[in-house]
């Protein structure tokens, strides 16, 4: 299907050079349509004092509006709507986009959901964010934590009705959502997508490694949802003949320090190698002398980085939370564990290094095999038509009744 030239604004609340899924998707999103010809305008949090500013990067257009800095978080910034929503309702008219495609319903995602829905455009809305994504960077006790998340679940279903669409990027994640509260429509199931084919080995291509290692790899924020400090304990409590195993952590945050002292006092600092902020070539590299990837997070919408571990060719062991389970086939591509239980997860990594070469290749290459139908050009193609009109939204509820 030839779609015709859109003008496309992205609305996020976290885009780069933040270090996250949902700042990734934004930008995979921006460049995937800019490349298929349309014109894109992002509109996403400045990244230091001042007032907004616009710049052109890559052939995008960014408008950074002015923000606030978070206390609790390591690079996030905060857009109050009062301060930004005249100068958005300028921008939009300036702009005069086709479709508002909004990222996340707090405060951009807020502002142009309310401006969309004024000016008669249409809203796409895509949801990356659980309200138990942001319990951990909320200085208060449990029970105003609880309240919160309940309050931002019903004001999830409020912004996100005034969009002619909502996806998330899994069903399961779709299926939390309308339990969570009736949305005034179906949640749309639309997976991020995935280049699989950037993460093979190229011909002739070798990746350098020390013989007889093996290498258990995770990648994302060391942050608390994603449980980086339980993977550390399940390495500790691999039998003896695999403790020359090696656990690589590529990824910077604020739980750097701790998670150190943790490997360090259970004896295994020589055995986690902490990678920091690692680049895309360094990631891919990451992915490819890996074993094993291992994504603990519990609070995942899909897993990015599970996505492209699984199109490098490995298998995978993954909390049995959320959106993870629908990633793995157990006993072909990997394994689930219980979240929170370190000696389920130590008992599944183990399981897998305990295979011959042969068969864990196997299972590399099933994971290779499931990515396929998270293929990128068909989320983009996907996207493209619900910009575009209800034809595709109507086909799924129909396949739902």
């Amino acid at each position: 299907m030839t779609i015709r030239p859109l003008t496309v604004l992205i609305g996020a609340d976290t885009y780069p050079p933040d270090i996250n899924g949902a700042a990734q998707f934004g930008s995979r999103l921006a460049h995937a349509l800019l490349a298929r010809g349309h014109q894109v305008h992002v509109m996403a949090p400045k990244q230091e004092k001042g007032p907004s500013s616009r710049q052109m990067v890559d052939g995008i257009t960014e408008h950074r509006m002015r923000s606030h800095k978070v206390i609790t978080h390591p690079y996030m910034r905060l857009n109050f709507p009062w301060e930004i929503y005249a100068e958005a309702d300028r921008l939009v008219r300036e702009i005069q986009p086709d479709v508002i495609h909004i990222q996340c319903h707090y405060l951009i995602g807020r502002v142009l959901a309310r401006i969309g829905q004024k000016r008669g455009i249409r809203v796409v809305a895509t949801n990356h964010v659980m309200p138990e994504n942001i319990a951990p960077f909320l200085p208060f006790p449990q029970p105003v934590i609880d309240l919160v998340e309940k309050i931002s679940w019903k004001d999830m279903r409020k912004v996100l009705g005034r969009a002619a669409v909502v996806t998330t990027p899994t069903q399961i994640g779709a299926d939390a959502m309308e339990q969570a509260g009736k949305f005034s429509r179906p949640v749309l199931p639309v997976s991020n997508g995935i280049e699989s084919s950037d993460y093979e080995l190229a011909p002739g291509e070798q990746i350098q490694k020390t013989p007889g290692e093996r290498i258990i790899f995770f990648a994302g924020r060391l942050a608390e949802e994603k449980h980086i400090d339980l993977l550390i304990r399940a390495l500790a409590l691999l039998p003896e003949r695999h403790q020359q195993t090696i656990l690589e952590v590529a990824g910077s945050g604020e739980l750097l320090e701790e998670l150190q002292e943790l490997a360090a006092s259970l004896g295994i600092a020589s055995r986690v190698r902490f990678l920091g902020y690692v680049s895309d070539e360094q990631l891919r590299a990451g992915y490819l002398r890996a074993d094993i990837f291992c994504q603990p997070g519990t609070a995942e919408l899909q897993s990015l980085v599970t996505l492209e571990a699984m199109s490098a060719s490995k298998p995978v062991v993954l909390a049995n939370a959320l959106a993870l389970p629908h990633l793995v086939q157990e006993g072909v591509n990997g394994y689930l564990f219980e979240p929170g239980q370190a000696q389920d997860l130590a008992d599944k990594l183990t399981t897998l290094l305990d295979l011959p070469a042969q068969e864990l290749e196997q299972m590399g290459r099933a994971s290779r095999q499931l990515v396929e139908r998270h293929a990128a050009q068909k989320t983009w193609e996907t996207f493209e038509s619900l910009y575009l009109g209800d034809e595709l939204y109507q086909e799924f509820l129909r396949e739902r009744r």
